[in-house]
């Protein structure tokens, strides 16, 4: 990453890690139909072509914005209950595994926390279930089924508060003999959604309280 004048740089390579794209080549892609999609330019630094990165990660969510979501080729079948390991949850939600890979790296919003891990030798083995992946699939704000997703921490300042969070502060504080996990049961089964997701929101509402 170069600095200019208080601009942040960065080539293809570094641009992956603030797009939930797995390779540079589909970054290559994009700037490779520059002409169609309104691409930023290029800034030579160093005999390397170089992005504006805030400009071209507006540019990204903007261009995702335009694009059809495509939800198609989730496998919605199967126990709803069932952990899978990262090959089969790349299997549901229909992608190359090194996507998974790399939502463990940089995770895009909405990417649902594991619901237990299996330590390995050399790495941890994170499994999710299949309705976990459905509910990330299905959540607009994932950017899921557009090419590589919503670019990370991009657009932030326009995302409105999750209601939900609220929600689940109002039970915390109304029930505080509860455990969180039993209050994520009870707005599971009063609002909807899994009781993983609400587990979740549950924990963001505690983070937030602390702030």
């Amino acid at each position: 990453m170069q600095s200019i004048d208080g601009r942040q740089w960065a080539t293809q390579e570094e641009l992956v890690e603030h797009s939930n794209y797995g390779r540079a080549a589909s970054l290559a892609n994009l700037w490779h139909d520059r002409e169609a999609n309104g691409h930023p330019p290029a800034r030579v630094i160093d005999g390397v072509p170089h992005w504006d990165l805030e400009a071209w990660k507006q540019w990204l969510a903007e261009h995702h914005e335009r694009e059809p979501r495509d939800g198609r080729g989730v496998d919605r079948t199967g126990d709803p209950d069932e952990q899978l390991p990262p090959a089969g949850q790349a299997r549901v939600l229909g992608v190359d595994a090194s996507r998974i890979t790399q939502y463990a790296k940089t995770a895009p919003r909405g990417w649902p926390d594991p619901i237990r891990t299996e330590q390995l030798p050399t790495r941890t083995r994170e499994y999710r279930t299949r309705a976990q992946l459905w509910e990330f699939a299905d959540d607009p704000d994932s950017g899921f089924g557009t090419s590589g997703g919503r670019p990370v921490g991009a657009r932030a300042k326009d995302k409105k508060p999750d209601p939900r969070v609220q929600q689940a502060a109002e039970a915390l504080a109304a029930r505080p003999d509860m455990k969180p996990g039993q209050v994520a049961a009870l707005l599971a089964e009063r609002h909807g959604q899994s009781v993983v997701t609400w587990k979740r929101i549950i924990t963001q509402a505690r983070k937030e309280a602390q702030q």
